[in-house]
C-alpha cells in the first residue's frame, strides 16, 4: 500500500482515473473547453463579416493578446484560490498599489530591477495578510479580501496623491515599445504565456497542486489525509499577490505610468473569465487552460465592440449576460455529474 507521503506526492493527471463522478465533471469540463474555442472561432467570424480589415489584422490580435496579458496574469492566481475553495476580491486593488509604490521617484531610482522587485514585494505582501487573516484569523474570505480591497485601493490614492506617476526608467518603457518582441509576439504576451503554463504545471504536475484541489474540494477529508489546510491557503493568496505584483509591473510597462485606478474590476473580471473557463464557485475544480481561454473571450469581445463603435455600456450588459448563463451552465453539470 501507498504511504499518505506517497499518495500526496504522485502527480496528478488531467483526466483522473477509476472515479466516476471525477470522470463525468471532466468529460464535461472537455466539452466546455471546446465550446469556448468555438465561441472564439464565431467571434473571429464576426470580426471579419463586421469589420475585415481592421480585426483581421495581425496588429489587432497582437492587441487583443496584450490586453489579455495583465488581467490573464491575475486571473491564473485567482483561478488557483478559487479551486482552493477561496475568493479574491482584493486584486484590483492590489494591482492598484503596487504599481503606485513601484512607480514613486524613490522606487524609480533603483531602476527595473527594483520597480519588479517593489511590485512583486507589495502583491505578495498584500496575499500574505489576506492568507493570514484568513487562515490563522478564521475571517471569511469574502471580508477578508473585500477590507483589502478598500484598504489597498485607499493607500494607493493616498500614496499618489490621486495623481498619474509617469515613469522615466528608460528600460522600462522600452519593454512597452511596440516594437518589442520576440519572434513577432511583444513581450507582455509572452510573460502572460509563462505564467499561465506555470500555473497549469503547478496545479496539475505538484503536490501542490493535489493539495489545493484537496483542500478545495473536501477539507475535512484533506485535513484527515495530513494536509496543513492553514499553510495551503496562506500559500494560495500569497501566490494570487504574486500574481498581482507580475500584473501591476506589465501594467506600467504598458502605459508607462502608475495610478491608482489601474486594475479597476479586475476582481470581476478575473473571477468571470475563471467562472467560464470550467471554475467552480465552490472549489475542488479547475483549469487554467479554460482560465486563459475566458481571458481571451472576454478580450476579444470588448475588441469587437470597440470596432463596432458599442457603447460600454451595452457590453458591461453582455459581459454580466454570459457571467450568468456560465454559473447556470456550471450548476446544471455540477448536479448532473453528482448523479452519475
Amino acid at each position: 500500500m501507498l504511504s499518505k507521503s506517497d499518495s500526496l506526492s504522485a502527480p496528478a493527471p488531467e483526466k483522473p482515473q477509476g472515479n466516476g463522478n471525477a470522470a463525468a465533471w471532466h468529460s464535461h469540463l472537455d466539452f466546455r473547453l471546446l465550446a469556448l474555442v468555438g465561441v472564439l472561432g464565431l467571434l473571429v467570424a464576426v470580426g471579419a463579416l463586421t469589420k475585415p480589415d481592421q480585426f483581421l489584422d495581425v496588429d489587432n490580435f497582437r492587441l487583443i493578446l496584450t490586453q489579455s496579458s495583465a488581467i490573464g496574469v491575475v486571473t491564473i492566481g485567482v483561478t488557483l484560490v478559487i479551486i482552493g475553495g477561496g475568493i479574491d476580491l482584493s486584486v484590483g486593488a492590489i494591482v492598484a498599489l503596487a504599481s503606485v509604490w513601484a512607480t514613486t521617484q524613490a522606487t524609480q531610482d533603483y531602476g527595473l530591477t527594483g520597480m519588479l522587485f517593489c511590485a512583486v514585494a507589495v502583491g505578495i505582501g498584500c496575499g500574505l495578510v489576506n492568507g493570514v487573516l484568513i487562515a490563522y484569523g478564521s475571517l471569511v474570505p469574502f471580508i477578508a479580501t473585500l477590507a483589502m480591497l478598500a484598504s489597498a485601493r485607499g493607500f494607493a490614492e493616498q500614496m499618489s496623491d490621486g495623481q498619474t506617476q509617469i515613469v522615466e526608467v528608460d528600460a522600462v518603457l522600452d519593454l512597452g515599445n511596440a516594437d518589442a518582441r520576440i519572434l513577432g509576439i511583444p513581450y507582455l504576451v509572452l510573460i502572460f504565456l509563462g505564467v499561465s503554463a506555470l500555473g497549469w504545471v503547478l496545479l496539475n504536475r505538484t503536490t501542490f497542486g493535489r493539495r489545493t484541489v484537496a483542500v478545495g474540494g473536501n477539507p475535512e477529508a484533506a485535513r484527515l489525509a495530513g494536509i496543513d489546510i492553514k499553510r495551503q491557503r496562506l500559500l494560495l493568496y500569497a501566490l494570487s499577490g504574486l500574481c498581482c505584483g507580475i500584473a501591476a509591473f506589465m501594467l506600467i510597462v504598458l502605459a508607462g505610468s502608475g495610478q491608482n485606478t489601474n486594475g479597476n474590476l479586475y476582481e470581476l473580471d478575473a473571477i468571470a473569465a475563471a467562472i467560464i473557463g470550467g471554475t467552480l464557485l465552490s472549489g475542488g475544480r479547475g483549469t487554467i487552460i479554460g482560465s486563459v481561454l475566458g481571458v481571451v473571450v472576454f478580450t476579444t469581445i470588448t475588441n469587437l465592440f470597440a470596432l463596432n463603435n458599442v457603447q460600454s455600456d451595452v457590453q458591461k450588459i453582455a459581459k454580466g449576460a454570459i457571467i450568468v448563463a456560465a454559473v447556470l451552465i456550471q450548476h446544471h453539470t455540477s448536479r448532473k455529474s453528482s448523479t452519475q
